[in-house]
């Protein structure tokens, strides 16, 4: 699970960077990182990432990087995302410009945390080359809808799994069968994620953004979907199909949220 990734699209550490110069665009985003509640006060990222893009250089091939800093304190996992929407040279010839930096701030308990994200989000980016094109986008909504997806996809476990999972969804749309005791034909239907834990806020994962929005302001959504398997909200109906649990008690809530779609005009 991409979580340091999703925390830092929640509290708002994607930016547009202002420099196409990788050191500039690399000592922008350690500064927001030294800025993050609860990494120690002192802590010098920016002189580590540095030091440490000088003899390995973080690119994977593919217009995204992954600085990161060591520290030798334990603490929390946390990143910073950059998109550059002109590309940055990162020094290796017939390489593709750099156009979205994910850069971490690794304390020493975090460091096999940080190395199965990396590896999820490497893994999204290869079976899944369409995220890595980010040239096209118009602005950081765009770039954080596809962070979003690509967070969607590393937690829904490998491409084949994912694709099944969307082939299912459209299959009982189509079919018009019933899931959670709801008849799916002349309804609206939307993919929903909710991942929580004891130690995060909740975080809605979906591309409806009316759903977005009634979901991350509905207080008893969590406590539902975790004891029973549907929840109404406000005209939708939210059907539990599969509870996946983590370490430390952190859960994702697969589900389908349904209601009846708007009636057309005869005309139409």
């Amino acid at each position: 699970m991409l979580k340091s990734i999703l925390d830092a699209l929640q509290h708002g550490r994607l930016v547009e960077l202002p420099h196409n110069d990788k050191d500039d665009a690399l000592l922008f985003l350690a500064t927001m990182l030294e800025a993050v509640p609860g990494i120690p006060s002192g802590t010098d990222i920016v002189e580590s990432v540095l030091a440490h893009e000088k003899t390995s250089n973080t690119s994977l091939g593919v217009g995204w990087a992954c600085p990161h800093s060591r520290v030798n304190f334990d603490g929390e996992l946390s990143c910073a995302i950059g998109w550059s929407p002109q590309g940055i040279d990162y020094g290796i010839p017939g390489e593709p410009l750099v156009r979205m930096i994910v850069m971490f701030y690794v304390p020493n308990n975090q460091r096999n945390t940080y190395l199965k994200e990396v590896s999820a989000l490497a893994r999204v980016l290869k079976n899944y080359p369409q995220n890595q094109i980010v040239e096209s986008f118009a602005d950081l909504n765009a770039v954080r809808n596809t962070m979003l997806d690509i967070a969607h996809l590393a937690m829904s476990g490998d491409a084949r799994n994912y694709r099944a999972r969307m082939i299912q969804l459209d299959t009982l749309t189509k079919a018009a069968v019933t899931t959670g005791g709801f008849k799916l034909e002349g309804m609206q239907v939307d993919a929903l994620m909710i991942v929580s834990g004891p130690d995060i806020k909740p975080v809605i994962l979906t591309q409806n953004q009316e759903l977005s929005n009634l979901a991350g302001q509905d207080s008893e959504l969590v406590a539902a979907i975790s004891t029973g398997s549907s929840h109404e909200l406000q005209g939708w109906q939210i059907v539990r199909r599969s509870t996946t649990t983590y370490i430390g008690d952190r859960v994702i809530h697969d589900c389908l949220a349904i209601k009846p779609a708007l009636a057309r005009e005869p005309n139409e």
